[in-house]
């Protein structure tokens, strides 16, 4: 047992002077966990930020000026008065993403109690910030509208008042959400990668051989290999975590890093067991990067971290339960997002590890029959 121990911790040494001096991994895992985390979390929104808007002033009233100045910075750019007959050729020319029409005589039909109608043009084109950005506008022209009427600053009194309080998030920041997702998927992908590319870099300098002629067992070597890339995994996370997610995003972690970071490493089981598979069943480093295009964006779709679990189709629900990729997401966002301990996310922490050392056995197996037929 010493002594098999003692083989492991040697190998997993080998591997990480191996990947030290591999000078492209090692520059793809530091931008993997920095600048493509910050860029994803930044450069993808779902906000609506600095859109152009353009208005159409036929009534040229007090309330249609109040309307026109109740957009402005960060959502909207200020508004640009056009004619009516420049909103098509500028809405074609993508000049602004809204074009507000206000018709003539709309205060004095509002004063009159009759029905008065606003035209709001969107280009849909860019269709989520277009969708959001629609409520917005609406929700401000009902706003302004109301307390122009209402000849205060006091809202209608309805029948029922919503009050919305959103919680984990209260600004609705998206980066929030895209960064933790980001590192959540470099986490699989990282992991996948470097194992499976470790067993294929052996095979293709022919220092597998040199391996199956010393006193090794196939799980030794399979060990070895997961522990010095889970190691490195678990390194880029935490400094990831530390310097990127909180330093520059300024994202707040509201549970237990600690309890965080301990299940990463159940998570690190099955993904670096998945790049033994994948190492294992291809032979080139073309065929090992075609399956981790295939597998990996399946995994990352239904893993809940791109859309949520609930809106996938029921049995496409049940079958994911078997993905620890589910439970990773589902973990990390209970403990980052939501400050859940321990007692709230045990049970994905089992279902990570009995899935992970079940496709851990399986890899091992099919490793060594690999191993067998090379010798």
């Amino acid at each position: 047992m010493k002594q098999s121990l003692a083989n492991i911790f040697w190998l997993g040494t080998k591997e990480l002077r191996s990947l030290r001096s591999d000078r492209v991994l090692v520059f793809f895992v530091i931008y993997a966990f920095s600048l493509a985390i910050i860029t994803q979390a930044r450069g993808t929104s779902s906000e609506v930020y600095q859109a152009s808007i353009g208005f159409v002033d036929e009534d040229q009233s007090t309330l249609s000026q109040k309307l026109f100045h109740a957009f402005y910075p960060p959502r909207f750019k200020p508004p640009v008065e056009i004619a009516a007959s420049e909103a098509d050729d500028a809405m074609d020319a993508g000049r602004f993403m809204f074009v507000v029409a206000i018709p003539p005589r709309y205060e004095l039909d509002l004063r009159a109690g009759r029905r008065a109608e606003v035209q709001v043009n969107v280009d849909a084109t860019a269709m989520l910030q277009a969708s959001v950005g629609a409520s917005y506008i609406q929700n401000i022209l009902t706003s302004e509208t109301a307390d122009f009427l209402s000849r205060s600053n006091v809202k209608f009194q309805y029948p029922a008042q919503l009050v919305v309080r959103k919680a984990f998030n209260p600004n609705g920041d998206t980066s929030w959400f895209n960064s933790v997702v980001a590192m959540i998927n470099q986490v699989t992908m990282l992991a996948t990668i470097l194992t499976g590319a470790a067993l294929i870099r052996e095979r293709e300098h022919g220092t597998i051989e040199h391996l199956l002629v010393m006193p090794l067992t196939a799980l030794e070597i399979a060990l070895a290999k997961v522990w010095t890339n889970a190691l490195v995994i678990l390194v880029a996370v935490l400094a990831s975590l530390t310097l990127v997610i909180r330093g520059v995003l300024q994202v707040p972690i509201a549970g237990s890093p600690g309890l965080f970071l301990f299940g990463v490493v159940l998570y690190l089981f099955f993904a670096t067991a998945l790049g033994v598979f994948l190492g294992t069943i291809a032979r080139t480093m073309a065929q090992f990067a075609l399956l981790i295009m295939l597998i990996l964006m399946v995994l990352q779709m239904l893993s809940g971290g791109s859309t949520p679990v609930e809106s996938q189709p029921l049995w496409l629900q049940r079958l994911t339960f078997f993905l620890p990729s589910r439970h990773f997401v589902s973990f990390s966002q209970s403990i980052i997002y939501r400050g859940a301990g321990i007692e709230s996310v045990w049970p994905n922490f089992l279902a990570v590890t009995l899935i992970g050392l079940a496709f851990f056995v399986y890899s091992l197996s099919q490793f060594r029959r690999s191993i067998s037929l090379s010798k």
